[in-house]
């Protein structure tokens, strides 16, 4: 956290409450502020799909409640984010309103988080005024309105260039007095209520003078990969939600937000949908990677509209004999070398962990020339404190490197040897072009890969079942070692293979590949897997069907489809 975070979020002995709206899902919707509080808080309290959306942005340690236990008894624990349990206890059964009250005047930094804005949320407001009756100080986060944000996912403006009156409805609590004074108006409504009653709603709106044929959306899961929206009239919307075929909440109660009026026109509403509309909007990607190598990936999947899933396939472990790489990273300090070439980014790690077990740091690179395979070996060298002499032009790979690699010259050369570490498994082309070159080469192996622990069983039955839209196999270890722990894709899956040698191995353990990148980069991938699904899209809407996902393609699974 930063000075100034700390300096700002400072309170007295007494403790102090946030009340923090967290918006209506999409964690990306979360005001800076918020975050910043966040990272600050001793306590969160909230119920679990708002700890959902605040969880990532807190600080390990803290303590997190679960206001949807209103009833928590004494000494009860509650779960820190570390995972480490933390006793509450109190002398009597507790709600919401005294969870927050009891761990402000212990002194905590307490962040009570509701969806949407708090400034619309009644049992917020309730919460307010007893921390102000108990002489408990707070503050007040805003969030972005549900009623507010789900439409503008939906593509639905609220207001058009005529400036449309715009009206709010609880459909929970609408009174009939309530209900005839929006039925009179011809203004936009937006009414809050569930996939179980919406249609009650439309009737109601109906009986109060709106004409049957007025549009309207009903929109489910919104700002988040499960939303989904209808488009329908006041006369129509039951039939159409009885045809989708939507399961009901096993509780009775799914939130939707629906916007009644011309601005949620079926016709205007297919040009402004944004978000729905994204290439991979939904889809189930699977990254065999680990977290921290698939970070930049995943955002360019989420950027599409995907859900990736990250499985590591491979482990790194140090090398069985440390000894060369000892002398290797001793060589570098004394001037044994004139290049240092890294072809992965767990290479630089190896040596950076070398680094810092002698106490060095990048300044032991001067007077050494340095070249990267590839955007994230650069990154990963930058974040180092070292910036590449050479990164290939073209192609992202050890023989793009090798194209732009300079011929050894005994003039402008003094050293004529290459430090290469790398993976015990590295093919031998970086090596062989090399030397070809005049250069002299210590190939080292810096670490080795192993193959991972198989993923849950629950992730292993998605593979095998179709549950995940695509997988990415950015290597040919990636295709054997998923293959080997967690089984063979089911024929829906589509996938997409860096390059042609991934694609033969994915060949010859069965499965139909569908993308190939332009070049071997995981970002050119991610874009081709993208362009399959816009051009998959695209051939729907034009033949007239449904835009469906390939994993609901597979047997069963449309009865399981229509639960969002």
């Amino acid at each position: 956290m930063s000075p100034t975070a700390s300096n700002h979020l400072a309170v007295p002995a007494h403790g102090h409450v946030t009340f923090l709206g967290a918006g209506p899902g999409d964690p990306g919707l979360l005001t800076l502020r918020a975050v910043e509080a966040l990272a600050g808080a001793d306590v969160l309290i909230a119920e679990p799909e708002v700890l959902d959306v605040i969880r990532a942005h807190a600080r390990a340690g803290v303590t997190v409640l679960d206001a949807a236990s209103t009833r928590s008894p004494v000494g009860a624990p509650g779960q820190a984010a570390d995972g480490a349990s933390t006793a509450v206890g109190g002398p009597v059964l507790r709600d919401a309103a005294n969870l927050v009250m009891e761990a402000a005047r212990g002194g905590k930094r307490v962040v009570r988080a509701v969806p949407g804005d708090p400034g619309l949320d009644t049992d917020a407001a309730e919460e307010m005024l007893a921390c102000a009756s108990g002489g408990v100080p707070f503050e007040v986060v805003p969030g972005i309105a549900t009623a507010v944000g789900v439409p503008a996912y939906a593509g639905v403006p609220l207001r058009d260039e005529r400036g449309t009156d715009v009206r709010f409805v609880d459909a929970r609590t609408a009174s009939e007095r309530c209900w005839t004074e929006v039925g009179a108006s011809d203004g936009t409504l937006v009414v809050s209520a569930t996939l179980e009653t919406v249609a009650a709603a439309a009737g109601e709106l109906v009986a109060a003078g709106r004409k049957p044929d007025t549009p309207l959306t009903v929109t489910v899961g919104g700002t988040t990969t499960r939303q989904r929206t209808w488009s329908a009239t006041l006369g129509t919307i039951a039939q159409t939600l009885k045809q989708a075929k939507v399961l009901p909440a096993p509780d009775g109660s799914r939130p939707v937000i629906a916007v009644v009026g011309e601005c949620s026109a079926a016709a205007r509403r297919e040009r402004l949908s944004w978000f729905e509309s994204k290439p991979l909007f939904g889809w189930r990607v699977l990254v065999p990677r680990t977290k921290e190598q698939a970070a930049s990936l995943s955002d360019q999947l989420r950027s599409y509209g995907a859900v990736p899933h990250e499985v590591p396939t491979i482990a790194v472990e140090p090398p069985r004999t440390p000894q060369q790489m000892e002398r290797a990273v001793k060589g570098l300090v004394t001037g044994r070398y004139e290049w240092i070439a890294f072809t992965s980014v767990n290479a630089v790690k190896a040596v950076r962990e070398k680094f810092e077990e002698y106490g060095l740091d990048a300044r032991a690179f001067a007077g050494i020339k340095v070249a990267a395979v590839g955007e994230q070996t650069a990154a990963a060298l930058v974040a180092f404190g070292v910036k590449p002499d050479l990164v290939p032009t073209g192609e992202q790979s050890a023989a793009g490197l090798l194209e732009d690699w300079p011929p050894y010259d005994p003039v402008f050369d003094p050293i004529d040897r290459v430090f290469l570490p790398r993976a015990d498994i590295a093919t031998e082309t970086l090596v062989a072009g090399l030397i070809e070159l005049g250069w002299e080469v210590d190939d080292v192996t810096a670490y080795r890969t192993v193959r991972a622990s198989p993923p849950p069983a629950e992730t292993r039955e998605a593979i095998k079942g179709g549950g995940f839209d695509a997988v990415l196999f950015t290597s040919s270890s990636t295709v054997r070692n998923l293959v080997g722990i967690a089984g063979k894709p089911h024929n829906v899956t589509v996938i997409a293979c860096i390059g042609p040698a991934t694609a033969k191995t994915a060949e010859e353990h069965g499965l139909r590949v569908d993308v190939m990148a332009p070049e071997p980069s995981v970002h050119k991938l991610a874009a081709a897997l993208a362009d399959f699904g816009a051009a998959r899209r695209d051939a729907a809407v034009e033949a007239g069907e449904h835009v469906t996902r390939p994993s609901e393609r597979r047997p069963g699974a449309r009865r399981r489809r229509v639960a969002p």
